[in-house]
């Protein structure tokens, strides 16, 4: 037309311009401006708003905003031209600003306008604004258009009301599929998974068929119901409509699946994919990390990782949870090279990640190094240290790492609270595992049930049941773990009844027991002699409660007939079992042959923890005692020599006592505490008055070859009572004495304290390799039953 010589009109450019704004033609547009300036159809509004909104869609927004200036007599569509092109593209706050510079200056706004900038509200997540918009729709009249009222149901959804979404849905006459659209995904995005599935059900009701966007919100709500049978049926929709699936709907599907634990079907879908990109990756990689499938994790990421793909933060969060789910300190090691590498070592997440998945790997130097090259210390960073150094054993570290957290007027989480507490448990620390209480009735963690749970576990493991109690009753909603730790806490302080009441109660509750629960209940037995109680919640723990006999039970069963004298019977269900015996179950025989002093019992026992752990020294010692115990004293020695020629190490025995938040070790014979005359003298002290009470030392459990006053000597300076004899000088009378041991109490120190108790009038709770023992007025709660 133009090579014609037929001249353009207010028509023809408006029509040019805007193909131009379509194909993004910015070179070809320019010439067109020119044309336009030189027929003089600048100054038509027409072509002006044209202009506009050529230019903003090009992406030349300065130039869009000079012309729309030189627009001498703007009309509504001319304010709508640019601001609409702002919302569009993301520019929420430009557009509000001329949409209250259009009613500043008198220009009545059109139900375009208003819709549009009700985007803009969305885009902001500002209902107060998007609440005047609303007035304005109802107030010009234009409450019935649809794109206005399709507008309001997202703007309300998104900013947070879901209420106001429901009512400004309703009001539609005729709701479109943009409408069910809105409100599906507001359903989901508000986390009311059902009412989003009862809409898509109404949809259906109303004769508009789903589209993949309404799908695609649908398998969002299947996915966090975990509803794979519904969400099979959506995929099947999608065939039968004969959706194409884009890539948003693909990884949709393989979220679906993965949160349904179908990770082969996510597979599937994944392999099916003709293009696959970095969200697809990202989405079947998280599915096998949440679903604990780790090896298929690493190696699907090691398949992409040559195919160009790429990877960012989510991808390196999904590998390393992976990681420390397989304790693969090496892949950590790689993955920190990389995020080097690439430049994400700067990212809060992949740092704290780090150091969580060092820390779960045992890398506790490397995780303790993350974290203090970070710049940027948060609560996730100190919470996953915390944690690394709870977990293994590290519990003075956990409790210095917190003191730095409140230096730094961080406010600690119920998380970091929990592992506190368990590493209070797993030292004994009592007065430290109060002051962590505390603090959870300071910050409001009461009612969180980790927290709650932490509570229980660490009082019963500190040695005060009673408080464990307290802490069992006020946890809220008492799931598996609370029953669990409170029947655990119970049957390891030998109160074998009231563990096995509480079982009882748990099942009235309607809450089943897991494999752990079990194991208590059958520790309980155990620990009160209960067998017939024990040989009844074993053989019929498959066909009431659907839990196969593991290992641990086997060794809590062997254990029970073995230590009631039924070793006949004990020896007879090793025999039986369905897998090969690990050295717990052997650990458990040999426990057994030692009590009873059966020898051909305890050699057999022994022998296969030789080969099951050839560096356990317990082993040796256990066996040295049963020979001991029947006078054989030349095999004693040989045990003895075998030892020492094939240089395995008796393991020390060491106890811990909490003083004034420390905590005092001691080994055997220790003279390293600056107090160490006293605690001597008062064992002195002790011994004369127990001679008088009737004392006899147990020479015969000691092992060493030396005169029986040298054994007497080396008995009474055990760990246990060097530990006990330091409390007792520097707690005030009265008060109980809590000490933890690394082994079991002997049979001598268990004895001594039975006197010691009584001559001091104070309760000693000690808490050895297998119990908690209670020592009050002459006696032992386990009532010499361990």
């Amino acid at each position: 037309m133009h090579s014609l010589g037929l001249r353009c009109n207010e028509f023809t450019f408006p029509s040019v311009l805007k193909a131009c704004s379509i194909e993004k033609e910015l070179f070809l547009g320019k010439q067109l401006h020119g044309v336009v300036v030189v027929t003089g159809f600048d100054s038509d509004v027409f072509v002006a708003n044209t202009l506009v909104v050529m230019y903003a869609k090009c992406g030349e927004f300065v130039d869009s905003r000079m012309l729309f200036e030189e627009i001498p007599e703007r009309n509504v569509v001319s304010w709508n031209a640019l601001f609409s092109c702002y919302t569009q593209n993301d520019f929420f706050s430009e557009a509000m600003c001329m949409f209250r510079d259009m009613i500043g200056s008198g220009v009545r706004p059109d139900e375009y306008s208003l819709s549009n900038i009700l985007n803009a509200c969305t885009g902001l997540v500002d209902i107060v604004e998007g609440k005047k918009i609303h007035g304005y729709l109802v107030k010009l009249g234009y409450g019935s258009d649809p794109f206005s009222s399709n507008a309001l149901v997202d703007m309300y959804a998104k900013g947070g009301d879901l209420k106001d979404a429901i009512t400004a849905f309703e009001g539609i006459v005729v709701p479109d599929i943009v409408s069910w659209n809105a409100i599906i995904a507001g359903c989901v995005l508000h986390e009311c998974q059902w009412q989003a599935i009862d809409m898509l059900n109404q949809m259906r009701r109303s004769g508009i068929w789903p589209n993949m966007f309404t799908l695609s919100s649908a398998l969002k709500a299947c996915a966090a119901l975990e509803l794979p049978e519904l969400g099979k049926g959506l995929h099947s929709l999608l065939i039968k409509k004969d959706i194409i699936l884009d890539p948003f709907v693909s990884v949709g599907l393989i979220d679906m699946y993965c949160k349904c634990n179908l990770t082969k079907d996510a597979r599937l879908i994944y392999d099916l994919m003709p293009g696959k990109d970095l969200i697809a990756l990202n989405a079947m990689i998280s599915g096998y990390s949440q679903n604990e499938a780790d090896d298929a994790c690493l190696d699907l990421f090691t398949q992409t990782f040559t195919q160009g793909i790429g990877f960012d933060q989510t991808t390196l969060l999904a590998i390393l949870n992976s990681a420390a789910g397989l304790q693969a300190a090496n892949v950590c090691k790689q993955v920190h090279g990389l995020s080097v590498k690439s430049g994400f070592l700067c990212d809060t997440f992949v740092i704290n990640s780090l150091v969580d998945s060092y820390g779960k790997c045992t890398q506790l130097d490397d995780a303790a190094r993350i974290f203090y090259e970070c710049p940027t210390l948060d609560l996730p960073s100190f919470t996953s240290l915390i944690t690394a150094y709870a977990l293994l054993g590290q519990g003075e570290e956990a409790m210095k790492l917190y003191l730095k957290l409140q230096d730094m007027d961080l406010k600690p989480d119920s998380f970091v609270c929990s592992s506190l507490l368990n590493a209070c448990a797993n030292l004994s620390a009592y007065e430290q595992g109060k002051q962590i209480h505390a603090h959870v009735l300071k910050f409001g963690f009461m009612s969180d049930v980790f927290a709650g749970n932490s509570l229980v576990n660490m009082y019963a493991k500190c040695g005060s049941i009673e408080d464990a109690s307290c802490a069992f009753h006020e946890v809220p909603k008492k799931g598996i773990v609370s029953w669990s730790a409170m029947i655990g806490g119970l049957a390891q302080h030998g109160h074998a009844k009231q563990a096995l009441h509480l079982f009882g109660e748990m099942l009235k509750d309607d809450v089943s027991p897991n494999h752990i629960t079990l194991v208590s209940v059958l520790y309980a037995c155990n620990h009160a002699g209960l067998v017939a109680e024990a040989k009844k919640y074993f053989e019929t723990m498959k066909d009431s409660f659907r839990i196969e006999p593991t290992q641990e039970h086997y060794a809590c069963m062997i254990d029970v007939l073995g230590r009631a004298g039924k070793l006949d019977d004990a020896i007879e269900l090793v025999n039986k079992m369905p897998f090969e015996a690990n050295a717990s179950v052997w650990g458990a025989l040999l426990g057994a042959a030692r009590i009873h002093k059966n020898v051909e019992v305890g050699k057999h026992a022994a022998e296969m923890l030789f080969s099951l752990e050839p560096e356990k020294s317990g082993t040796h010692v256990l066996l040295a005692n049963i020979y001991a115990s029947v006078g054989l004293w030349g095999d004693v020695a040989k045990v003895r020599r075998f030892m020492k020629n094939s240089r395995v190490k008796k393991e020390p025995g060491m106890s811990w006592i909490e003083v004034k938040d420390s905590i005092y070790t001691f080994i055997v014979g220790d003279r390293s505490h600056p107090r160490s005359d006293d605690i001597y003298a008062k064992l002195e002290e002790l011994g004369q008055l127990m001679a008088k009470a009737g004392y006899v030392p147990m020479v015969h459990i000691d092992l060493h070859d030396v005169e029986r006053r040298q054994k007497e000597i080396l008995l009474s300076y055990h760990s246990e009572k060097l530990a006990v004899a330091f409390g007792l000088i520097v707690t005030p009378p009265g008060a109980p004495i809590r000490v933890k041991k690394n082994l079991r109490i002997c049979l001598d120190c268990h004895t001594a304290f039975k006197f010691i108790c009584k001559i001091v009038s104070r309760e000693i709770i000690i808490r050895d390799i297998n119990r908690f023992h209670h020592f009050k007025d002459g006696s032992c709660s386990c009532g010499d039953y361990w």
